[in-house]
């Protein structure tokens, strides 16, 4: 079994590992944001259903990258507190 320390070593590493990863989601994001934002610019006044159906489709992408945020956000929360009850 692992001592206390070689646990909060672990959640330390899991937590910065979690938190890389927040940059990489932010940046796609970021470029989601972007793409739908050019599609919509380039398409406005199309009247093809297949218009709407990418946008959304682009809209949908970035708010769940949104969520997946947040709940990265929150375990790292919830690991920070179990290595500060240890």
């Amino acid at each position: 079994m692992a001592s206390i320390e070689e646990v909060r070593s672990g959640i330390a590493l899991a937590n910065q590992k979690a938190s890389e990863s927040l940059g990489a989601l932010q940046q796609a994001h970021s470029q989601l944001e972007e793409a739908q934002s050019s599609l919509t610019r380039v398409t406005d006044g199309s009247s093809q259903a297949d218009v709407n159906e990418a946008n959304g489709q682009l809209q949908q992408a970035v708010q769940s990258i949104s969520e997946v945020q947040q709940l990265v956000q929150t375990a790292i929360s919830t690991a920070e507190g179990i290595s500060q009850r240890l």
